[in-house]
């Protein structure tokens, strides 16, 4: 055995749950090797003839699993389905003082329980920046004391449809000329009433202040085609303002950014020399 067989580290197996827009991204990238040591072994998808035809395109074999089979086959998984799914996901691999990455950040407030079982048994929740700028920022303000944080988003009408909030509210979003605003209260109502739409703020809000103290204001905005964000923050440290337009992926309720930025994280995972907080 080589000096260089000696000191490299197992690959990383890592398994994806849900294969959407962000999902079937990063399943092809993961495939073709772009994050060295990094191993995709395993997918899941309710569709499970639509997911083994879509893995038969991929650089290499990937077995097409159920969620319950997915943890022994792998050492991290990616949770990219939907928000009522995320314990199903991540729980075995917690339990097995495994790594998951977390997509669906909202619904974390809501399963406080899935924080604690890492706690308990060493598992560790890696939740990825996503689609927002300046976490690093946030992260470090929070060492100090954070006086306010506020985030207006602004999304195309379609990047909307059908969340919760919207039918809730009988507020229609059809046939707009003029952006309207749908919401304005804090990330935890917002986490509940768009869980398709704003994980973006959950994750700045776990970053900083808390979910009951970010703020925020969403808007049906038919004049912008980019997902926009704009984050307004004063600190003891530094008053900050950042705004971040991500291009919408094939899911008009997702960024493009997303899947590449959990490619950045698993790249970051596995390097020796690592930029940023």
């Amino acid at each position: 055995m080589t000096q260089t067989s000696l000191n490299s580290p197992a690959p990383l197996r890592v398994a994806i749950a849900g294969l959407g827009a962000i999902g079937r991204q990063l399943a092809t990238k993961l495939a073709a090797g772009v994050v060295p040591g990094v191993k995709l072994t395993a997918v899941s998808a309710r569709d499970h003839a639509k997911a083994q035809a879509f893995v038969d395109t991929l650089a290499h074999p990937v077995q097409v699993l159920s969620i319950e089979q997915l943890e022994p086959q792998a050492d991290l998984v990616i949770e990219c389905a939907p928000a009522a799914l995320l314990g199903d996901i991540v729980a075995p691999f917690l339990r097995q003082q495994k790594q998951a990455i977390v997509l669906s950040v909202g619904a974390i407030l809501f399963r406080p329980e899935l924080i604690d079982l890492a706690r308990e048994t060493g598992g560790t929740i890696h939740v990825p920046t996503g689609a927002l700028i300046g976490l690093d920022t946030m992260l470090a303000a929070a060492e100090g004391n954070i006086h306010s944080v506020r985030m207006t988003t602004r999304k195309p009408p379609k990047g909307l449809e059908g969340a919760p909030h919207l039918v809730e509210n009988r507020i229609s979003i059809e046939g707009l000329t003029e952006p309207l605003k749908v919401f304005e209260g804090n990330a935890r109502d917002a986490a509940r009433g768009f869980p398709a739409n704003l994980n973006v703020v959950v994750a700045l809000a776990l970053a900083g202040v808390g979910p009951e103290r970010t703020l925020l204001e969403i808007y049906a905005d038919p004049t912008v085609t980019r997902n926009t964000h704009t984050i307004t923050v004063d600190s003891d440290s530094a008053r900050f303002t950042m705004t971040i337009e991500n291009i919408p992926s094939e899911n008009p309720k997702t960024g493009r950014i997303v899947a590449q930025s959990v490619i950045a994280l698993l790249r970051k995972m596995r390097s020796t020399f690592r930029v940023g907080t």
